[in-house]
């Protein structure tokens, strides 16, 4: 699977929409990237946009955006139409730019000072009303998050369509197919409930400051139907033990959710000697479904 490469020389100048360029905002107040917040701030408004379209068209849309720090990207959104964005900085310094964008901007920006992790994100919306997930991710609780909003029941979700930024690694996690070495649990839960694309890569000097790692953003498509269904937290469950100890073969590795593995794989069909990566997303949601439905 290809994706974009973006390798523009970075643009930090001035913008089109009146306000100063982040640089100049980051300059003003003295905000220094902390990487205890898995800081790294996109600087580049040109970048920022293209990464908005990848969701187009937004007009219509609300945007819930994680981790704004500055307002890069907040920026992107609102120049490319969102007709609503709301987002949730941990961060109070990043408080002056937000509400400058605020101002240029009347009725459009929403910001909640909170941690994303833990946040009750459907209590932004209306009964009904869904949202579009938009977010340069911190690094360190990216993951967290994902799983959170695939695992989350009911389903369909209260979102219609993500577009992350990951670190490249956990971007090639999430696509990965079978018999592959980046296929595991992440690429199992993702591919279950979502339709993955991986839309564009960023390498360290599109950020400020730059990563050791290069970037890539994905795009999450929820299905709105499940094949097979089954249980999230049985999926969760047994992908945790078939990947926690991925050399092994199932009949060893499944010990830790079912006291005899051999009979709940003989029940789907799957060799006992095979290994998770062998298999497909469908036959983990298969033998999820054999779990709670039967005692072995």
């Amino acid at each position: 699977m290809t994706d974009d490469v973006y390798d523009e020389p970075p643009h930090t100048g001035a913008s089109l929409d009146g306000l100063p360029p982040l640089r100049e905002v980051i300059r003003s107040i003295d905000l220094m990237a902390k990487k205890s917040l898995g800081q790294n701030f996109i600087l580049d408004l040109n970048l920022t946009r293209r990464i908005a379209r990848i969701a187009a068209p937004l007009a219509e849309r609300t945007i819930v955006e994680i981790g704004p720090g500055p307002g890069g990207l907040t920026r992107g959104l609102l120049m490319e139409g969102a007709r609503r964005v709301v987002a949730i900085e941990r961060d109070e310094r990043c408080r002056p730019a937000l509400e400058a964008i605020q101002q240029a901007y009347p009725g459009r920006l929403e910001v909640h000072f909170a941690d994303a992790v833990g946040f009750d994100f459907r209590a932004l919306l209306a009964p009904g009303e869904t949202a579009t997930i938009i977010a340069n991710l911190p690094y360190n609780i990216a993951t967290v998050l994902l799983v959170g909003w695939l695992e989350a029941d009911p389903w369909p979700p209260w979102w219609e369509r993500m577009v992350l930024m990951f670190q490249r690694e956990v971007a090639d996690r999430i696509v990965a197919e079978p018999n592959t070495k980046a296929y595991g649990r992440l690429a199992v839960i993702t591919q279950w409930r979502t339709v993955p694309r991986l839309a564009l890569t960023l390498k360290p000097d599109a950020f400020t400051p730059p990563p050791k790692v290069s970037s890539a953003i994905v795009e999450f498509t929820p299905r709105a139907v499940l094949d097979p269904p089954c249980n999230a937290a049985t999926l969760g469950r047994i992908t945790q033990a078939a990947f926690g100890q991925r050399r092994k073969m199932l009949r060893v590795s499944l010990k830790q959710v079912v006291p005899h593995p051999e009979l709940l794989l003989a029940k789907v069909g799957i060799d006992p000697q095979w290994r998770g990566e062998k298999l497909s997303v469908s036959d983990f949601a298969r033998l999820a479904i054999a779990l709670d439905g039967e005692a072995f």
